[in-house]
């Protein structure tokens, strides 16, 4: 269990890496790319990049438990909270939109998954009491 989820924390880090990489390399590009983004509002490349700064402090964390768990898992938790709190904004938003179910399952495979993967990793690799 601990590999497969060293697994998914890589395959998330590689993922996800890609996605901050882009948006802090090509902000406007991203922004038209990804379905959804344009319909939050109009571009801003100074957010496009922190949020993909955001993303890559969470994918070393990922990246960190993958490669060392016990010593990454700290690093896991801010990272799987940053994705959870990101979900949380996504929620409401399409709470407020007009199909949220469509905004929903739009998000789900690149905002929810990946926050509901790293949650469950955490919880279920918590350390031990001493």
């Amino acid at each position: 269990m601990e590999r497969t989820s060293r697994i998914v924390c890589a395959g998330l880090a590689l993922i996800l890496g890609i996605n901050a990489v882009v948006q802090m390399a090509q902000p406007f590009w991203w922004y038209n790319a990804v379905p959804g983004v344009p319909a939050t509002g109009p571009y801003n490349p100074h957010f496009v990049k922190d949020i993909g700064a955001a993303y890559l402090a969470a994918v070393l964390g990922l990246a960190w438990f993958a490669a060392r768990p016990r010593q990454g898992w700290p690093a896991l938790v801010a990272g799987g909270l940053f994705l959870g709190l990101h979900a949380g904004v996504h929620v409401f938003d399409a709470s407020c939109s007009a199909d949220p179910v469509r905004d929903l399952v739009r998000d789900f495979p690149g905002v929810f998954l990946p926050a509901i993967a790293a949650i469950l990793v955490a919880v279920v690799f918590r350390p031990k009491e001493a």
